[in-house]
């Protein structure tokens, strides 16, 4: 089972966070590489629009994997308990022990925080928000990854009939269903893709909410869906939610 699968099945990574910072162990060294491959690009990706230097870029993410693996961010915490805070901050500190070292970058305070400023003199809140969106990206990659390998292994079409819609928003159902049937090499009818896609909304929806919920460590629905839209991603989980909330309202009356 690779760690991605074994991480899925954890109900917060903040268990992960703390092993990955406990003392050395097999099981410690699993859990920091867990984090690593897990959001592994979206730190690499936000440390390029920070750093704007590849070679920068290849050596700051060095510095970040070597304390990581030392555990050396255990002292680290979490606005509100969501692990992109927890991550966004031992991320700045990277850079601003990066720019100290190598006297690129401009430090200034921010909320009783030092960070820096890249040379093209970008605010706190673009720094913000462009963090913001690689782990809103990391998260969607993450969510048609999954998707995908689900299909491989359980054959049902879901990651195909998903993608064709979302390269083709405007085809209706006889088109979007040959379409499917060319790329899936099977037969699929009209009625038969609007199911398909049907569910696999539904389980894009059920990947990202959860993928979502492990990043909080009080990962209670009010907050599940507070991240969501503060990561713009709760168009994508809205339906299943609001279901699910009507469902258990009625199930509670």
């Amino acid at each position: 089972m690779n760690e991605n699968h074994r991480l899925s099945r954890i109900e917060t990574l903040w268990s992960v966070v703390h092993r990955a910072h406990a003392e050395d162990s097999c099981d410690t060294s699993a859990a920091r590489a867990a984090l690593l491959e897990r959001y592994g690009d979206a730190v690499r990706r936000y440390l390029m629009s920070s750093l704007r230097d590849a070679d920068a870029v290849d050596d700051a993410f060095q510095e970040f994997s070597l304390r990581f693996v030392r555990g050396d961010f255990a002292a680290v915490s979490p606005e509100k308990g969501k692990f992109r805070s927890y991550l966004k901050t031992v991320v700045y500190h990277l850079i601003v022990d990066f720019g100290r070292d190598r006297k690129k970058h401009k430090a200034v305070a921010i909320e009783h925080e030092s960070i820096l400023v890249a040379p093209d003199h970008q605010s706190a809140d673009q720094l913000d928000r462009e963090f913001m969106a690689e782990w809103r990206e990391s998260l969607l990659n993450r969510a048609w990854t999954q998707l995908q390998q689900e299909e491989d292994e359980q054959g049902k079409p879901w990651f195909t009939v998903l993608r064709c819609r979302a390269e083709h928003p405007q085809a209706r159902s006889p088109e979007l269903a040959e379409i499917v049937s060319q790329q899936s090499g099977r037969t699929v009818s009209a009625g038969n893709v609007r199911v398909l896609l049907h569910r696999a909304r539904d389980r894009f929806a059920e990947i990202l909410t959860s993928d979502v919920r492990e990043t909080l460590s009080q990962p209670e629905p009010a907050l599940v869906q507070e991240e969501l839209m503060d990561l713009d991603l709760w168009r994508y989980c809205k339906h299943l939610l609001e279901s699910d909330a009507d469902m258990a309202s009625r199930s509670n009356s």
